[in-house]
């Protein structure tokens, strides 16, 4: 039997404990793309390929953000570093956590949705996500976001 100190088990975080377990076969895909005009497409079709085998895709929903926010998190990653990036998905405890890692060191900035042709990526992750962040990995970046997964009405979004 495993023993921790001080001899009992920790309390379970309590930010998880409302949320349903996750669905069978839900998980963890992690996938490395090269920087070609094809790989944001890829990724996308990824992340729905991911979602159907872990049984989310009936919260259509959730599919159609989760592959947009992915979207854009990989199309930033090949324009501001033009390398190779990998997309980690991460399903557990009615949260879906998407990170896309890649070689460029500039965090993402969140701008005002205005009549430009680019710069409102991060303004939807910013919109669209439970929660998001970026952290220095290494020689690069990981820039993530977070999805609920339950399926009711509320879960997952931003507290206010």
């Amino acid at each position: 039997m495993l023993r921790l100190s001080g001899g009992r088990l920790p309390d379970p975080d309590p930010q998880y404990g409302a949320y349903p377990q996750p669905p069978m076969g839900a998980g963890h895909l992690s996938v490395e793309y090269a920087p070609r005009p094809t790989a944001v497409r890829e990724a996308r079709a990824e992340v729905r390929k991911q979602l159907e085998g872990w049984g989310l895709a009936e919260q259509e929903d959730l599919v159609d953000t989760a592959e947009l926010l992915v979207s854009e998190l990989a199309t930033n990653a090949l324009l501001h570093s033009a390398s190779r990036f990998r997309l980690t998905l991460t399903a557990a405890h009615g949260v879906l956590r998407c990170e896309v890692a890649d070689t460029g060191r500039r965090a993402p900035q969140v701008l005002q949705a205005g009549g430009a042709e680019s710069g409102r990526g991060m303004f939807l992750v910013d919109a669209l996500a439970r929660r998001w962040g970026c952290h220095q990995d290494g020689p690069g970046k990981t820039v993530w976001f977070e999805l609920g997964t339950c399926g009711a009405d509320g879960c997952g979004r931003r507290q206010p």
